[in-house]
């Protein structure tokens, strides 16, 4: 199919601007009309999963096409292995965002339109191949998440989108600067992702004249490399640049928190892997067991603490998402296939789990209109329905075998533990911390007896079974069949991790 991937990137923009020409007061209308912007993108991520050649590690259905000529800056879009995975994620919980957003009353119009532009930004991250379209693609994100947050976010929302904005426009600059110095570093000039990579080795490795980088023994290739993991580390978020993530998700709208957990989390570590692997492999041998497989492996504990101690319930899932990108750093930094399939593996888990788990949130929140832990209590008994779909949602977030948290997590540890056995019992330690703060949360707030104040809360809706029925059966297929993802992965990423191993000291 022709110029697939530009349609399913830009469907959802010409959905916004149809939005906008429709009458303010038809809300009905323009919640539908959004819906059906996004459900092309949908059919067609179904269609490239069916379509996709798993034994190909390169990119397919590429679009190229000159567009500033006299910069050598080209519209190429692609997908490989890396790619695919996370624009299937992105339709699908883009569609089921919409629909978890109909309750939304406030400024209806503006709501879908900057949501559909949102989904335009995260789709183009995920497809573009030069580096001049991505960065416009990953600028794109953050006006309509800024808004999103800040006027339809919580009573502290203007503080929430204000600091994830500074943050994140940080870390823009610094890639900005990256992405400048490899275009003037190569030769001829260009933003091609494919020839940059390319020409890897000519980027240099000997230390710097500058202090501190001469002290260091870094020379270009590993100040550029930090650059870019600083701007994507902040996206991941990695401590310490973690602390605008619980803030932007408690005041965040839930379908808002659903994309910022599910997709834009996973930009930080699809960035590190689609750039810093295979662009700077000699940076990336030098530097990724520090700032990588340490970095992930304290993640994982600091994260799980920090949920434990959270009184708020969507507080306790946004500190969990700290924990388990853990794991994708630390499966990354393993430079094993078992661990870095497992990393992209959890990424894509995480963002189908962590998204069940903020709808669940929303869901008692519509009702109860608070999230305090302790001010619940016998829930089960008032709301069964709602606590099995919860319960599945809890168990995957352990790791419990069967469901698609377990295979992820254990092929990082089985990747990591054949290079840091110190980092992977740190990690697999986690797990404990993990099943501790999700079933004393479970004890906390279905079980028991019934609180009075809730006795006549109703049960959970279609229209909100809808937007959860779909990511429990991945959850589950994926927990018993985890081929189905790990197929498509298996060549582009061998291929990623063969540019930087001749790079590492054994």
């Amino acid at each position: 199919m022709e110029n697939l991937l530009t349609y399913m990137t830009f469907i959802p923009l010409a959905g916004a601007v149809v939005v906008l020409l429709l009458p303010g007061k038809a809300h009905n209308l323009i919640r539908w009309v959004s819906a059906a912007a996004t459900v092309p993108p949908l059919l067609m991520s179904i269609w490239l999963f069916n379509h996709f050649d798993r034994a190909n590690p390169g990119l397919q259905f590429i679009e190229k096409y000159q567009w500033i000529p006299a910069y050598n800056i080209s519209y190429t879009m692609g997908v490989d292995g890396l790619s695919i995975s996370m624009v299937i994620l992105t339709a699908l919980l883009s569609f089921i965002c919409i629909f978890a957003s109909f309750g939304i009353e406030k400024a209806v119009k503006g709501y879908f339109a900057l949501f559909l532009l949102l989904d335009t930004g995260m789709m183009g991250v995920f497809v573009a191949v030069d580096f001049f379209l991505f960065y416009i693609f990953w600028e794109l994100m953050l006006l309509p998440m800024y808004f999103l947050i800040g006027i339809w976010g919580g009573p502290r929302r203007e503080y929430a989108a204000i600091k994830f904005f500074l943050y994140t426009l940080f870390g823009s600059v610094l890639m900005l600067l990256a992405i400048l110095a490899l275009y003037f570093t190569s030769e001829p000039h260009t933003f091609d992702m494919t020839v940059l990579i390319a020409q890897a080795n000519r980027y240099g490795t000997q230390p710097l004249a500058m202090w501190p980088f001469n002290q260091w023994g870094w020379g270009f290739q590993h100040v550029i490399w930090m650059a870019l993991f600083i701007g994507f580390a902040i996206k991941i978020p990695a401590f310490p640049f973690h602390t605008w993530l619980p803030d932007a998700h408690v005041e965040a709208p839930t379908a808002v928190s659903v994309i910022l957990a599910g997709v834009l989390l996973k930009m930080g570590t699809y960035g590190i892997l689609r750039i810093n692997f295979p662009m700077l492999p000699a940076a990336t041998a030098d530097l990724a067991y520090w700032f990588l497989g340490a970095l992930g492996a304290w993640n994982i504990i600091y994260g799980a603490l920090c949920a434990m101690a959270q009184s708020d319930l969507k507080k306790l899932v946004a500190y969990s998402s700290v924990s388990h990108m853990g794991y994708v750093m630390l499966g990354m930094a393993s430079f094993t296939t078992q661990g870095i399939n497992g990393a992209v593996l959890q990424m894509f888990n995480h963002g189908t789990i962590t998204g069940m788990l903020f709808l669940l949130v929303g869901v008692i929140y519509d009702r109860a209109h608070h999230r305090e832990i302790d001010g619940f209590g016998g829930l089960a008994a008032i709301m069964p329905v709602y606590t099995g779909v919860t319960a599945l949602a809890f168990f995957a977030s352990m790791g419990l075998p069967g469901l698609s948290g377990f295979i992820s997590e254990v092929l990082v540890l089985l990747g990591t533990w054949q290079k840091y056995p110190g980092l992977t019992i740190l990690g697999a330690s986690g797990v404990v911390l993990t099943a501790g703060y999700l079933l004393w949360t479970i004890q906390r707030v279905y079980l028991g007896p019934p609180n009075e104040k809730y006795l006549k809360l109703p049960e959970i809706n279609g229209r909100e079974l809808f937007t959860l029925v779909p990511l429990g059966v991945i959850v589950i297929i994926v927990g018993v069949y985890p081929s189905v993802v790990l197929d498509l992965l298996k060549a582009s990423l061998d291929q990623i991790n063969q540019i930087v191993l001749p790079h590492l000291h054994n």
